[in-house]
């Protein structure tokens, strides 16, 4: 009787730790993001140039567009767009957003986070990854010949929007943030890629993410911390207040990532804390498509760089009449 007992103990042990074993290679597998290479050369209509920078300890590769000539201005210094993508893409796929942008009078820097593109890859990638890889990338754009640094605003696709508000928590210092298609929460990331890939929520939409903050060494602490609607209250807004303008976008049509996130966090905050906006283009990567998104997004983008160069000119003006009363 003893003996069956302890063969059936044994045996479920086993049944355990092999169950055990296949959650954490899957969980392994979905934290390593395919990676898809870059053409040679950007399909652009405007000069350009490939950058290269550090972050973490690895190098990340991407391409600067300089505004189109007849959008250019005669100040010395241009304000400069940074372009963050999502999991599982590259610069290129979201080359998409840079026509209008280098068109409006911006240089566009877009970036390959690491895991991602040509840029070096690391053992356990996280959304955490991506704050740090668009505070990498903002401060590169600040050092470039030519780039105003205090005309910099970031725009951020899907996990890369969720890097770039995260970032505004570390220090990350720019004159606006758009987001398209973003998830509120990380766990609407990872129940989105499970019913993608036609696996069970239960029990792996749970322990998948243990897993990855294991494999990436962040501690539960940290994470509480990344939370979207904590840091939109610490830091976006007015920048009269000194906070920093947001516009966050989503298309009622993105089957991957609900818009009803991005509602629910609208009604979560204060009234005019963020802007939003809401298309109807057909899936998670199409929302630039809808005349609606450039409509809102230039003049946003234009206003918070007017109201900063403003601003500075505003500063400089005080300086030198203060200068010359003395």
């Amino acid at each position: 009787m003893v003996g069956n007992a302890l063969w059936f103990l044994a045996s479920l042990l086993i049944i355990v730790g092999l169950l055990a074993a296949l959650v954490w290679q899957m969980g392994a597998r979905s934290q390593r993001p395919r990676k898809l290479s870059n053409p040679e050369a950007p399909a652009v209509d405007t000069q350009w140039q490939s950058l290269s920078f550090m972050s973490g300890g690895s190098k990340l590769e991407g391409w600067l567009l300089h505004p189109a000539p007849e959008a250019s201005s005669n100040h010395e210094q241009i304000p400069l767009i940074v372009i963050a993508h999502g999991w599982g893409s590259n610069r290129n796929r979201v080359l998409r957003y840079a026509r209008p942008l280098y068109e409006a009078g911006f240089a566009v820097f877009m970036y390959d986070a690491r895991s991602h593109g040509n840029s070096d890859s690391i053992s356990a990638p996280s959304a955490l990854m991506f704050r740090d890889d668009v505070l990498a990338a903002v401060k590169t754009a600040k050092q470039l010949p030519g780039i105003d640094p205090d005309r910099v605003a970031v725009l951020g696709h899907s996990l890369g929007g969720f890097g770039a508000l995260l970032a505004l928590d570390h220090g990350m210092q720019v004159n606006a943030v758009v987001t398209d298609s973003m998830p509120v929460r990380f766990e609407t990331m990872m129940k989105s890629e499970l019913k993608r890939k036609k696996l069970p929520l239960f029990p792996l939409a749970y322990l998948i993410p243990k897993i990855w903050l294991i494999r990436a060494r962040i501690s539960r602490a940290e994470f509480k911390k990344a939370s979207i609607p904590l840091v939109l209250t610490k830091h976006a807004g007015s920048p009269e207040e000194g906070r920093t303008p947001v516009m966050m976008i989503h298309s009622n049509g993105d089957d991957f990532i609900s818009a009803e996130d991005l509602r629910e966090l609208k009604e979560q905050l204060p009234d005019g804390m963020i802007n939003t906006l809401f298309v109807s283009a057909k899936g998670h990567s199409a929302s630039e498509q809808a005349p609606a998104f450039w409509e809102s997004v230039i003049p946003f983008l234009q206003k918070a760089v007017v109201h900063a160069s403003a601003k500075k000119e505003a500063c400089g003006t005080g300086l030198q009449a203060t200068r010359e009363n003395i």
